[in-house]
Parts: structure tokens; sequence; C-alpha cells
């Protein structure tokens, strides 16, 4: 198994696919399938803002690219919450699963078409294995985590993936409000 940073989010990406569409076809699936949905996902995006976002913008380049990213990753923590809160055999866990499966394609979509490719061509393979490593250790660390708790140090990543100033004199609950402003 590959460990390229690259790789490694496009084999998540994959999976998360395949929970959308095992929950989809299959509702009986859901009480079971949420909680590992909602535990990738969020494991995927932490390790994602801090491990791989920084050095896709300061390294790559890809500085619009990964403030847009992250403020997907914020809507999409949002649709989240939204979803594990949600009875998973009623009317309306289906139309939350379809809002964050749709907000979750278009954000694969455009991160494989953007971000990952350029982080190929301006980052070297031995710098991708290194990122490959932190990201895998990051999502690891992350597993078991649920939607709307990030630390306050979680906060200050994203703060930075977005180009939010003064975020490390901010408290936790002001830079929450902050990211949520500028991220909408």
């Amino acid at each position: 198994m590959s460990s390229d940073v690259v790789d490694l989010i496009m084999q998540d990406h994959r999976e998360v696919e395949r929970l959308f569409d095992k929950m989809r076809e299959f509702p009986d699936t859901r009480p079971l399938a949420a909680p590992v949905l909602s535990a990738l996902l969020i494991a995927h995006s932490r390790a994602e803002e801090s491990a791989v976002y920084p050095a896709a913008k300061d390294e790559a380049g890809d500085t619009e690219e990964v403030a847009h990213s992250q403020e997907e990753h914020t809507q999409a923590e949002a649709m989240l919450k939204r979803l594990v809160e949600t009875d998973p055999e009623s009317a309306q866990f289906g139309e939350v699963l379809a809002e964050l499966e749709d907000a979750v394609t278009h954000h694969v979509e455009e991160e494989e078409s953007t971000v990952l490719p350029h982080m190929k061509e301006h980052l070297s393979e031995q710098r991708r294995m290194e990122l490959g490593e932190a990201f895998a250790a990051s999502r690891a660390e992350h597993l078991g985590e649920r939607p709307g708790e990030a630390t306050k140090e979680e906060l200050k990543w994203q703060a930075h993936n977005v180009g939010l100033t003064g975020a490390s004199s901010m408290g936790k609950a002001e830079l929450a409000k902050k990211l949520k402003a500028k991220t909408g």
C-alpha cells in the first residue's frame, strides 16, 4: 500500500463514497454505517487540516484552493453534526444524508481536480511520503471524534488554512465564531 499522501486521501474518498452508497441503497444499514461515516470524515478532515493543507498552501502554492477546501470542511462538519443527531430511521435522515453526500461529492471532485494534482506536481515524492505518514498518524489520532468538537489547536489550523489572522490571541469560542463567519 502506498503511503503517498495523495493516494491515502483518495483511498479515504473512495471509502466515503462506498459508505454513502451503502446507506442510500440499504437504509437498514444507516444506524451502524452513520457513525462509521462520521468517524472517517472527521478524522480525514482533521488530518487534512493539520498535516496536508498547510503544505498545500505554503509549499505547493494552493492558497485559494486550500481556503475553499477548508470552508467546505466546515460546512460539511455542520451537516455531519445534523446527520448524527437525526434518527437514522426517519425521513429527515435521508434528506440530511443527501445534502451531506452532495456537499462531500462536490468537495472531493474539486480537491481531486485541483489541490491533489498540484501536490503531485509541486511536491517531491519524498515530501508526499512524509505528508502521507503525518496524515495517517493524524487520522488515527482523530478517529472517534465527533463533529462540532474541534479543539482550539484544530481551530487554529482551520484559521491558518482560510487565512484568518490573529487566531492565536483568540479564545476558543471567539475563534469558532470568527471561523463560522468566514466560512459561512
